[in-house]
């Protein structure tokens, strides 16, 4: 019986968040520049995507760059956003033909200019599809995210449209960038590493968290398929 066969349908997790881990790592053990880390990584992201949506679950996030990231060589940050550029534009006709809708999250704003444009158009090309959404976190951390949304409800404190009394977890929630999606039921890390490094803080409260030694180049359908077996032998 192959790992896709071992899974239950009906106990899937309908949102899956992934920190895309080990890129560089990967590129260094064999002699090349990190960016070749990244290009490889995009294999990964198209075979999980396409493996996900394929065994029904709905919603796929994916840490793509954080806040945290701009602090990296300016050669890096400016090849990879010539990467998501690229990868974006290449990918988009495979979203469709997959009906799977694209989103992002994060401080967009921030974004090379060309960049955030494709992505825009990426996302209003897709938006029509239903079988899946692919998220994207770009430019985008966990406190990032809470210290905007608070600002945001204290704006609308200080007009009188909200009253403090009135600010509860799901007044919170419905201000996040990820307002209307469910919270993530898993949370994959790749790489080894064990911690959840700043991203979906707010969401991953009661999210399940696997951990899995393989660099990021290296994750494919079948480690997906484990991480949700394991999932599905938990308790929730």
């Amino acid at each position: 019986m192959s790992l896709k066969d071992k899974i239950d349908i009906k106990n899937l997790p309908q949102h899956i968040a992934i920190i895309m881990d080990g890129n560089g790592r990967w590129a260094k053990m064999r002699g090349k520049h990190r960016v070749f880390g990244h290009e490889q990584g995009v294999i990964s992201v198209r075979d999980t995507a396409e493996a996900a949506a394929e065994i029904g679950v709905k919603f796929l996030t994916l840490y793509a760059f954080s806040t945290e990231n701009w602090k990296r060589p300016a050669t890096e940050v400016e090849a990879l956003m010539k990467l998501l550029v690229q990868t974006i534009h290449q990918e988009t006709k495979t979203l469709t033909d997959n009906d799977i809708r694209l989103k992002a999250i994060g401080d967009l704003d921030s974004l090379d200019k060309n960049c955030r444009k494709e992505l825009i158009e990426a996302m209003n090309t897709t938006a029509s599809n239903k079988r899946m959404d692919l998220v994207l976190a770009l430019s985008y951390s966990g406190r990032w995210e809470l210290t905007e949304t608070f600002k945001a409800l204290a704006n609308k404190v200080r007009s009188g449209i909200l009253n403090p009394d009135d600010i509860t977890q799901e007044v919170i929630s419905n201000n996040l960038n990820t307002a209307g999606m469910p919270e993530p039921e898993l949370l994959i890390r790749t790489s080894g590493e064990c911690r959840i490094s700043n991203f979906l803080i707010w969401q991953s409260a009661y999210t399940e968290l696997y951990f899995t030694s393989k660099l990021w180049p290296d994750f494919r359908k079948e480690d997906l398929y484990e991480a949700i077996i394991d999932y599905q032998q938990r308790e929730r």
